[in-house]
Parts: C-alpha cells; structure tokens; sequence
C-alpha cells in the first residue's frame, strides 16, 4: 500500500508537531511547513524515517512562497492526500490601541489568510488526479479554534481569524465536494502547547497535544466535516453558540484576557 502524503503548516512546535509524529509513526510522507528552519531540521531529523521529511522554511503570509513550497512537494513527492492547514498565531489584543492595529493584521493574515495559501496550490492537481479510496481525491484540512464560537475580550484578532476560518472552510466544503475533495474543519479546545503556556486562566479539558493529534488524524481519516477535540469541550461551545447575548455579556464582560504578547503554533 502506497504511503499516505501529507503537507502541514505550522510543524515547528504544538499541534503540527504533534500531527507529523503521528503521521510519521504511520509511514507517511511529509511535507513541513513553519517559519523556524533551524526548529523544524531538528524536528524533521527525530522523526522514524528523515528522508521520508521535505521541509520548507516560509512564512503562510507569503502566497508566492507558499506556492513555490507546493510546488516541490508536487513535484518531488506528489499529490498530497491531505493537506493541513495548522499555522497560527494567538495573542491578546486591545482595539483602543493603535500599535495593536498591525497586530490585528498579521493575525488575521496568518490564521485566516494563510489557509488560503496553503490550499490553493494543491486544489487544481487534486481535481486532476485519479479518485482512491471511497472515490475521493484528497482531503484539505484547517484547524480552527473552539474561540472562533464567540467573541472573547481581548481576544477580537484571534476570536475573528478562527471564525473566519469556520466559515471558508464551510464555504471550501461546499465548492469542492464534486470534485470530490473533502474538507474537514478541526476546532480544538484547550491544547497544551507553548501557546497556550502562557494563558493566565484556568484551562478547562486541557489535553496534551499527542493526544490530540491522534483523535485529530482519526477524524480526517473518516472525512468528518466538522469537529471539536476534546469532546466535552464541543458540548461547551454548542451551549455558548446557543447562549442569548444578554447572558454572554454578563458571564464574560469580565473573563480573564489573554496576555498582549505573541504565540504561535
């Protein structure tokens, strides 16, 4: 059987980390992507089997870089099967301030944009390819956030980028399904990684990156549309989907903020 290759954003530390290895622990192919060369050389050199590990030191925001990436893995490696859409960026924002302007920016091009280019490369050779199994031809996958469900404070950058993902993901599944290209949109709560290290709240349903990187590959194994990691964490955010805004604002005018400093994942 023919190793499963997979292209993923965000491998320099937490979640994409987490996702390679349980990939790599399956045989397959590997194309990471992540702003730190030096991060992901080291990375890629601890996994089972480095020569089966193309890395790619760019930055999502960079389309034509982004494009120049797909274009050696297509050509060196071939079609990926899935495509992980992972890299992002979290940090506390406040509206009133000007510097936090650009900040604002680079988190919504990083999170929301630079799925955009990490997809679109592979869209049209994933068309043209011949359907494998259950007749699909590949799988775009983009991890969201249980944040983008409502607006928190001090968190309108991050908050908006991962509602903005939800949506093109929706939208990507839609206008991709007969061409038979599954899309599957991953929202994780609480995930121990370094970017949430430094979260100065209690943290309900914390669970260690691994193991959610092996619920995650499971999911996009089944093409589930749309899922929450953990799951308890999915019962929350269907309560606060559901939850009238004059009760929303009461119980989180005054939730503890996300620190005005950068993580990134």
């Amino acid at each position: 059987m023919q190793a499963l290759k997979v292209f993923l954003t965000g491998a320099s530390s937490g979640i994409g980390q987490a996702l390679a290895r349980t990939y790599a622990a399956q045989g397959a192919v590997l194309g990471l992507v992540g702003r730190r060369e030096d991060a992901l050389r080291e990375f890629a050199a601890s996994l089972p089997n480095p020569g089966a590990v193309r890395v790619y030191a760019v930055d999502v925001r960079d389309a034509d870089a982004m494009g120049n990436a797909a274009a050696d893995f297509l050509a060196h490696i071939g079609c990926p099967d899935v495509v992980i859409a992972n890299a992002g960026i979290s940090v506390g924002t406040v509206a009133s301030e000007r510097e936090d302007l650009e900040v604002f920016r680079t988190v919504m091009d990083t999170n929301w944009f630079g799925v955009l280019t990490t997809f679109q490369p592979f869209l049209n050779p994933m068309r043209e390819r011949a359907p494998g199994v259950g007749g699909w031809r590949g799988t775009l996958v983009g991890i969201a956030s249980v944040a983008g469900v409502r607006g928190l404070p001090g968190g309108g950058a991050y908050s908006a980028s991962k509602s903005a993902v939800v949506k093109l993901l929706e939208s990507l599944r839609l206008e991709q399904s007969r061409h038979r290209i599954r899309v599957v949109t991953i929202a994780p709560g609480y995930i121990r990684t370094p970017m949430t290290a430094h979260n100065p709240y209690r943290m309900p349903f914390l669970m260690d990156a691994d193991v959610f990187a092996r619920k995650a590959v499971r999911r996009i194994a089944a093409g589930t549309r749309y899922t929450v990691i953990p799951w308890p964490m999915g019962v929350v955010a269907s309560i606060l989907h559901v939850m009238p805004l004059w009760l929303y604002d009461a119980l989180f005018a005054r939730a503890p903020r996300k620190p005005r400093r950068s993580g990134s994942a």
